[in-house]
């Protein structure tokens, strides 16, 4: 199973701490961050990894091969020239993750009580009654982990919990391709930065170029396409982006690790 692993951020709310260092091996509990991720993915079945790097990016190729890269088959995809947010990230990596199974996308910046290899198992599974729905419809582009902690941004679920669109709450801004849309129908979930992606999702940014966000993407194509959520009522998630969260990261680490 394949896996794509995102460790080119700045790290820019972590300074001075990324000054030098890249935010994917900044330690918690005694680990980079990116090795807890590592882990997880391996003790899940996934045994080819995909990692983008940009800022400090030679410090975790350098890493990786001092650990062997962890028995694990792992690519490198290079983007020290320019950084390409998540969908560009994505469609960057292409020539590891093309092919014809499911791959797994993953912060390198984030813990969570998820069982990988569930939540990618349920994306292979058929989802909604799309009845007569054309063809493409019929399996799920994406799935999303998300659940319903309190955030300005949600993504907005029908019943069948497939993707309409999105919402900020404290703006008032609304995003997606249906027309007269109405978010108070919808369910609003908050994105967890975990997803299982079919590799058919190349195909649908062949005129998506450079740098892009794949939230933007998924809003962009959810009208014809079926990205899923996968609504997670006990999820137990921490984002480790400012200084103080890494204190709660070790706090995390202590009660969840056997």
């Amino acid at each position: 199973m394949k896996a794509l692993i995102f460790a080119a951020g700045l790290g820019s709310r972590l300074r001075p701490l990324t000054d030098t260092t890249p935010k994917a091996l900044i330690p918690i509990g005694g680990k980079p961050m990116l090795e807890h991720v590592i882990l997880k993915l391996k003790a899940s079945g996934f045994n080819e990894l995909v990692i983008n790097i940009h800022h400090h990016g030679q410090q975790i190729i350098d890493y990786l091969q001092s650990n062997n890269n962890f028995g694990l088959n792992i690519h490198i995809s290079d983007e020290r020239d320019q950084l390409l947010d998540t969908g560009g990230g994505i469609k960057h990596a292409r020539q590891f993750l093309d092919g014809d199974e499911p791959f797994l996308v993953h912060n390198a910046d984030i813990l969570s009580n998820v069982d990988l290899k569930q939540l990618y198992e349920y994306h292979l599974r058929p989802h909604g009654n799309l009845g007569a729905a054309p063809r493409y419809l019929c399996g799920s582009v994406a799935t999303l982990l998300v659940s319903q902690r309190e955030t300005s941004r949600y993504l907005l679920f029908d019943k069948e919990n497939r993707l309409h669109g999105w919402q900020n709450r404290e703006t008032g801004e609304v995003k997606s391709p249906s027309p007269n849309f109405r978010p108070s129908m919808y369910n609003g979930y908050a994105f967890s930065g975990i997803h299982v992606i079919s590799p058919e999702i190349f195909e649908w940014m062949d005129k998506w170029e450079g740098k892009f966000s794949i939230i933007n993407f998924y809003l962009a194509i959810c009208a014809k396409a079926n990205i899923q959520a996968y609504p997670m009522d006990n999820l137990q998630l921490l984002d480790i982006g400012k200084p103080e969260a890494l204190v709660k990261a070790e706090e995390w680490l202590k009660q969840n690790t056997p």
